[in-house]
């Protein structure tokens, strides 16, 4: 359902490239795709963009901050309606000074995270390095790496795919409108499956986690460098 409302909202206004190296990814091993964060509706594109063109079993999961998504009826409707319980699972410790009690679930959530992204054929995460969403102006800025997602990747060793996605807005209505209008382009770049052995090697600790979410951020920005020449032509 969630996909046919996103198809609705961006078909005559999306442009997808790079799907081959979607295409080209182990079915056997989980798939992590890492992408910039601009949208509320980012990884519903995303996902859509994989429903309607790859034909492949695929089970997605997208972790969530849990104040919205798990503990608002709002949330839990778009959680429901738009993705089928795939905003999961949720994080809910935020701020300088978290709740233990939240603190607590938060691993065990990222325990539950990094075995999705170890093992099970199908299974898809996406996951924003930036750990927040970019509200500045320029499509091609970035906020700083976290590094949660290397520590993702450095435990569970998942198949990892940058994504740059620019065009979309942060109102469906507005989206809609811009789909009709042609006001805005969605482009949606998928990149080539990152070589991450070279990090995947040296010492589990926070500098090598830092270290490994700058390389991803910084194929997205490669992504995002390609984006800026296509879009000059």
């Amino acid at each position: 359902m969630g996909a046919g409302w996103i198809h609705i909202s961006t078909y005559n206004i999306m442009n997808v490239y790079g799907l081959e190296n979607i295409e080209a990814a182990s079915r056997e091993r989980p798939l992590l795709l890492v992408a910039n964060h601009r949208s509320f509706f980012d990884m519903y594109a995303v996902s859509t963009v994989l429903f309607r063109n790859t034909t492949w079993r695929k089970q997605l999961f997208f972790p969530v901050r849990g104040r919205f998504f798990y503990q608002s009826p709002l949330g839990l409707l778009v959680n429901l309606i738009m993705g089928w319980w795939s905003m999961y699972p949720p994080f809910f410790s935020t701020g300088d000074h978290p709740i233990p009690e939240k603190r607590v679930f938060d691993k065990y959530s990222f325990r539950v995270l990094t075995d999705l992204a170890r093992t099970g054929p199908g299974n898809v995460i996406g996951f924003h390095p930036e750990g927040t969403r970019n509200k500045g102006d320029d499509p091609y800025s970035f906020l700083r790496a976290q590094p949660g997602v290397g520590k993702l990747i450095m435990e569970a060793k998942p198949q990892v795919i940058p994504v740059f996605i620019a065009g979309l807005c942060n109102s469906l209505p507005r989206q809609v409108m811009r789909n009709w209008n042609r006001e805005d382009v969605i482009r949606i770049h998928f990149g080539p499956q990152l070589e991450l052995s070279e990090h995947l090697n040296k010492p589990d600790r926070l500098r090598t986690h830092k270290e490994i979410a700058d390389t991803v951020m910084q194929k997205i920005a490669e992504l995002a460098e390609q984006d800026r020449r296509l879009v000059k032509k």
